[in-house]
């Protein structure tokens, strides 16, 4: 039972589980911009500087132009504030970079970070303004949290909860 094992189930296995990555069946061999493509809807909260928290509705659209192309836009809102997020970015080697803009406060700035398996982090700068901005996609699931480095801003982080819709 061994003989076989080692000379004939071994090898086959090792076979499949090689095409299966290479073809994408393991989440690090996608691009990370593949499980993002399409309309995503949810909730979540807005923790404000003063400590309050505020439920808030959000709607995301990620365009894939290709594998390592990506457009995105967040809307959110909560009772008193909203916002309005657009990007840009591209993939190359594990690194994200882009451009990003957030229209109702009419700034924009750059954004790095890096993407592994199912999570992607960046950091948005401008000129005054920084945050860091974190994805996780599970299937239909997606997780946003966006966490403010500025301590004069009005708000300190946003957590979504969102699902493909």
């Amino acid at each position: 039972m061994p003989f076989q094992w080692t000379n004939r189930i071994l090898p086959k296995t090792f076979l499949a589980l090689t095409i299966w990555l290479l073809v994408g069946g393991g989440s690090f061999a996608q691009a990370p911009f593949d499980r993002l493509a399409g309309q995503w809807t949810g909730s979540g909260t807005i923790d404000m500087a003063n400590g309050a928290h505020e439920r808030i509705k959000c709607r995301a659209s990620y365009d894939v132009l290709d594998q390592r192309s990506l457009q995105l836009n967040i809307r959110c809102a909560s009772e008193s504030y909203n916002f309005d997020l657009r990007a840009s970015a591209t993939y190359s080697g594990g690194a994200i970079s882009g451009n990003w803009s957030e229209t109702t406060r009419m700034v924009a700035g750059t954004i790095s970070g890096r993407a592994d398996g199912d999570r992607i982090h960046v950091v948005a700068r401008a000129a005054s303004f920084a945050a860091s901005i974190s994805l996780v996609t599970h299937g239909g699931r997606q997780s946003v949290a966006i966490r403010t480095q500025d301590p004069q801003s009005d708000i300190r982080g946003v957590s979504i909860s969102l699902r493909r819709g």
